[in-house]
């Protein structure tokens, strides 16, 4: 009879035990299933993000590489008016050199020679 009531003792004792224990665990599945819809609702707001950013990169791959034909055009622009400009140096610089050292010359000699009449009249 003892047995049989220390049996019954024992058999409470342990549903109580499971009862306490079922507890937390219960919570603990509560926490698992907002974690988990938590994730899903992380995961349904970043896909159209990642999905954008994904356009976003393309559309500026494109802008680059018209911005590249375009720096590209500009550089064989500058190359060509460099080119240019060479040219015209070559070919008209020399000769407005003499001519300006030419006309300063005849300037002096005439400055010269108005300065001896004056000095010379006086």
């Amino acid at each position: 009879m003892w047995g049989d009531i220390a049996g019954m003792i024992a058999a409470v004792a342990f549903v109580a035990l499971v009862a306490v224990l079922a507890v937390p665990l219960v919570k603990l599945g509560r926490v698992f299933d907002e974690a988990t819809q938590s994730i899903n609702d992380i995961t349904e707001h970043s896909l159209p993000i990642l999905d954008e950013a994904a356009q976003t990169v393309a559309g500026t791959n494109t802008q680059l590489s018209k911005v590249d034909a375009i720096t590209t055009a500009a550089s064989e622009v500058s190359q060509n008016i460099s080119a240019l400009t060479g040219l015209y140096a070559a070919t008209f610089g020399k000769p407005l050199v003499k001519v300006a050292s030419f006309t300063y010359g005849v300037r002096q000699a005439v400055a010269k020679a108005s300065q001896r009449r004056r000095g010379g009249q006086r």
